[in-house]
């Protein structure tokens, strides 16, 4: 099994009194920024996930079907594999210290041409890696998983009746992926 990093997009962002049975059922490998009442709410939501499973599409499904179960009303909207990380997070996925990444990033340190943020602070890995030349087996599963879930949760949205059982999504896309491997 290995460690995959993923994001998802929640309908609506999780309330406070629903975290205990988030954590519950996740383990704490999800993470979620949360909100007291309705009023707080302004958008969808965000869940930053750490799951360990035998490919991106298990990962993936299992956690969808964690939270949804959790947090009833929720449903899942989108799934991100090519995660946004702070230079922290950077820095401990490329071995260097902090100060060396912080350095790299605005010129002061390596080649030059360190990818620009995608948001305030935040760095697409996928374009990090490829800065520093470091080939990560799960950004090669990435694409056509991320794509596949994507359509899946799309489908089961507007046409749950022709959206396939998620165990048949999963060891599809698990033979698909090591076909092309």
């Amino acid at each position: 099994m290995a460690a995959y990093d993923f994001e998802l997009v929640l309908s609506r962002p999780v309330f406070e009194h629903e975290l205990d049975p988030l954590f519950e059922r996740t383990q704490g490998y999800v993470t979620v920024a949360c909100v007291r009442s309705a009023a707080e709410v302004t958008g969808p939501g965000q869940a930053r996930c750490h799951w360990d499973a035998p490919s991106l599409a298990a990962a993936m499904i299992e956690v969808i079907v964690r939270v949804e179960t959790a947090v009833p009303g929720v449903v899942i909207r989108r799934a991100e594999a090519d995660p946004l990380l702070a230079l922290r997070e950077i820095a401990e996925r490329v071995g260097r210290t902090f100060e060396s990444v912080r350095m790299a990033s605005t010129g002061q340190r390596g080649p030059g041409g360190f990818p620009p943020p995608e948001t305030h602070r935040l760095w697409r890995w996928s374009r990090v890696a490829a800065w520093y030349g470091i080939a990560d087996h799960v950004l090669e599963e990435a694409g056509p998983t991320t794509r596949a879930v994507n359509g899946w949760l799309a489908l089961r949205e507007v046409v749950p009746e022709l959206a396939p059982d998620p165990r048949a999504l999963v060891a599809a896309l698990t033979r698909a992926v090591r076909a092309t491997a």
